[in-house]
């Protein structure tokens, strides 16, 4: 039989540019094992044809095609995620054909002869191939079982691996892209087990400033599973790759571990504080795994990304995989073209138009991510090129010049983020022209026009042009003083610093998921049953801390946590705590998680953060929001938690709430009681009152906060609320891009307005504007008035 028809292939058999045979991951192995010195465990890999054979032999080929058939919606998410489960468990529950299960036994059997040990634990990694694709990641999660033994039990491994092929996520993208499915192979690699005591991942370039002059290497205790998922803040060592010496060092608090248990499977353990806090390795295996990354990375002519593990029995170092970090091969810095002489034009050639969400215009190097498991590639400057942003996009965002995406409104995340962050965005390319993630190519140069909504090729001369300074200008700029105060929305604690300069009157809207998806990644209840409740509270403070000492002595309004089921998945240890829901929008978010049983733990990491900002900071000037509060009851019952958590209302802690939901408006007289003011939340009230997916483009042409139905609402709701002595705000983004809205919510007496950094000067001046138009015309008695239309 050839290597093309084989069905397991040994790692000493393969090179780098069987990617077609076995998939990145088990070809790079091989090329490790058969032309390096480099340590690696030795192993065999299931093939692509396998994988085919499998297909064919069990009939699943005709039957995952009659259930994707079923697939008529890929953005409904119960239906996709149905339909890939029923497919996944067709995969793992069909009957193995004899002849590949006897390829994968007999190399099971020979292996263990090979390493002179009977029935050995193995490593099973999934490895990706797609004849037609760009990227293998299509291929899923790249899923890794550890600490297998049998020959049994690897052969379900196997099936498992092939399941993989049709995670939701995965699917979801190779529809959006028009690929077909069956066009991806999986291979599984069978590797020796290594019995990490210590493990981690390395670099020969750094990920974030490019330079390659130095090796990075990160470790932790246990296996390196967490390392790489981010669970741990791993020790990190910088070594020169000129005279191979350590240069920095950073040894981090590793409180947990993952690791093998001996009968097989892994577990997590809680770590001695003594050992938590020491050096994961020693200085000499630093340098050893140095050399290993310098070896490697010469053998392939590139930037390297590598995992390694220290095993217990013998303490020796493994090379468990590597992969080219990049696609271009290294050059010294010195042969790379100066930034200077970077090409540009003058030729305005459209490659997409979309919607202008955050003004402003950049040029740079796109990149194009389909798939958020690629995430973590992205480098500083670039821009961003994907379908859609989700919270746990927002590191990778912050380091974006520019932000181009599919679907999407001026009210869905990647707007309001990059707004905030004050990055040129455009949205929706698909209503306005077409998907810019077909258009543009990963790696082609563009210019961003986010002002107008245009992505032009190549860098546009006017683009880079350095702009005349006019701090002058700036110096003697009037921002005149208004009776309705004008607050600004933040997210960012990084950016307070900077943005507390404006002339805002305090922080409306402090969205809490920022600190969150970008400083701590992991689910709250993960990190309590982990031990690690006071990294939470420690680090929710700290990024609360930031912005009341960056805005003091003016009012911050924190919002309370407000994530939604699905994105709360998407934090490391969300699967085992939140439900699948078919419509997480409506579903378990905001006040109704803090008094539940199942999250009232969460909620009270909040609260003691909270409360140390204020009573150990003395931060004072910190408020708080209740979002997405249904009813009386809940507004009653979350109060009353908060009283007994020592953040009871008071003369000098005001307890706002989030105005989203009709019942919000209709009740606000029984609403008065529990709360001191409302901050109206347009973006879902709109989309409730007018019953609208406002990031459905279908029916994206009816939303419209400026609806009589919306006017009436926030009329009602300012009349009821002020007839109590409770303030209203508001924090979408309408007023700042309707001046006819404005004037609207300044005529019906709003007490406050709160924008993204970008409009608060704009903002100032209009309201200051209006207002002095409404004292105008009190006194000349000939003014516009807001007439009848809008009452309830």
């Amino acid at each position: 039989m050839n290597r093309e028809n084989a069905y397991v292939l040994w790692f000493d058999e393969l090179k780098r540019e069987d990617v077609a045979l076995v998939g990145g991951k088990s070809s790079s192995l091989g090329e490790m094992t058969s032309s390096t010195n480099v340590p690696v465990p030795y192993g065999f890999a299931t093939t692509a044809h396998g994988y085919r054979f499998f297909m064919e032999q069990t009939g699943l080929e005709n039957k995952i095609k009659a259930e994707l058939d079923k697939l008529d919606d890929v953005e409904n998410s119960a239906l996709l995620r149905e339909i890939c489960a029923n497919i996944r468990k067709l995969i793992c529950d069909a009957e193995m054909p004899q002849e590949l299960a006897d390829a994968i036994e007999k190399a099971y059997a020979e292996l263990g002869q090979k390493v002179k040990e009977e029935n050995p634990f193995v490593a099973v990694r999934s490895s990706a191939t797609a004849e037609d694709l760009p990227d293998a990641s299509f291929a899923g999660q790249q899923d890794t079982y550890l600490n297998v033994r049998g020959a049994d039990v690897i052969i379900q491994k196997v099936k498992e691996c092939y399941a993989s092929t049709f995670t939701d996520r995965a699917t979801y993208y190779r529809v959006k892209q028009g690929f077909d499915h069956m066009t991806v192979a999986l291979s599984a690699a069978i590797q020796m087990m290594v019995f990490s005591k210590a493990a981690g991942v390395m670099f020969t370039v750094d990920l974030v400033t490019g330079n390659d002059e130095s090796i990075l290497i990160e470790g932790s205790w246990g296996l390196g599973e967490y390392v790489v998922q981010g669970t741990v803040t791993p020790d990190n060592f910088t070594v020169s790759k000129k005279d191979m010496k350590i240069v920095s060092r950073m040894i981090n608090d590793k409180n947990i571990a993952l690791v093998r248990n001996p009968d097989g499977d892994c577990a997590e353990i809680v770590i001695p504080e003594d050992k938590a806090k020491a050096q994961v390795i020693t200085d000499e295996q630093v340098l050893e795994l140095a050399s290993y990354a310098k070896a490697i990375e010469k053998h392939y002519g590139c930037y390297m990304d590598m995992e390694w593990g220290v095993d217990e029995r013998d303490n020796k170092i493994w090379i468990l995989q590597a992969r080219p970090e990049t696609v271009w091969s290294r050059k010294n810095k010195e042969d790379k073209p100066a930034e200077a002489a970077v090409q540009t034009t003058t030729s305005r050639e459209i490659v997409v138009k979309g919607l202008p969400a955050s003004p402003g215009k950049a040029a740079g190097k796109a990149h194009v991510i389909l798939d958020p498991a690629d995430i973590d590639s992205f480098k500083e400057g670039e821009i961003l090129v994907t379908t859609m942003t989700a919270p746990d996009w927002v590191p990778a965002m912050k380091k974006a010049k520019a932000i181009v995406t599919d679907a999407g409104g001026m009210t869905c995340h990647a707007s309001i983020v990059s707004r905030e962050l004050g990055i040129p965005c455009i949205v929706g390319t698909k209503s306005r022209s077409e998907e810019g993630t077909k258009r543009i190519t990963d790696g082609q140069m563009i210019t961003v026009d986010a002002t107008n909504g245009i992505v032009y090729d190549g860098i546009l001369e006017d683009a880079v042009k350095p702009k005349e300074e006019a701090t002058a200008q700036v110096v003697s700029e009037y921002i005149p003083v208004t009776g309705t105060k004008v607050y600004m929305n933040l997210g960012d604690p990084d950016l307070a610093e900077k943005y507390g300069v404006l002339p805002c009157d305090g922080i409306g809207l402090m969205r809490e998921e920022f600190i969150w998806t970008t400083f701590i990644h992991e689910h709250p209840l993960h990190l309590i049953e982990t031990g690690r409740s006071q990294f939470a509270i420690d680090t929710l403070a700290e990024g609360m801390r930031k912005v009341c000492q960056a805005l003091a002595p003016r009012q911050v309004v924190l919002r309370l946590s407000d994530f939604k089921s699905s994105e709360y998945r998407d934090l490391n240890g969300g699967d085992k705590h939140e439900p699948h829901e078919s419509s997480a929008l409506l579903g378990w978010r905001g006040a109704s998680r803090y008094y539940d049983p199942k999250y009232a733990p969460a909620f009270q990491l909040e609260l003691a953060a909270i409360r140390k900002v204020r009573e150990e900071y003395g931060f004072k000037n910190l408020q708080v929001m209740i979002p997405f509060c249904r009813t009386v009851q809940e507004a009653a019952e979350v109060t009353r938690v908060m009283a007994e958590n020592g953040l009871a209302r008071s003369a000098d802690f005001k307890i706002w709430l989030m105005a989203e939901i009709p019942a919000n408006i209709i009740l606000a007289d029984q609403f008065n009681q529990y709360v001191d003011g409302y901050s109206i939340g347009s973006n879902d009230l709109t989309m409730l009152i007018l019953g609208c997916d406002r990031d459905n483009e279908t029916v994206q042409h009816i939303y419209d906060e400026r609806n009589l139905a919306i006017r009436r609402a926030i009329h009602h709701l300012i009349e009821v609320a002020h007839r109590d002595g409770k303030t209203v705000s508001i924090c979408g983004q309408a007023p700042s891009v309707y001046p006819d809205f404005c004037e609207f919510l300044v005529r019906s007496g709003i007490d406050s307005i709160s924008v993204n950094p970008d409009a608060v000067k704009a903002t100032k001046k209009m309201v200051a504007q209006l207002e002095q138009r409404i004292m105008l015309d009190a006194v000349t008695g000939r003014g516009r008035t807001l007439g009848n239309e809008l009452e309830w």
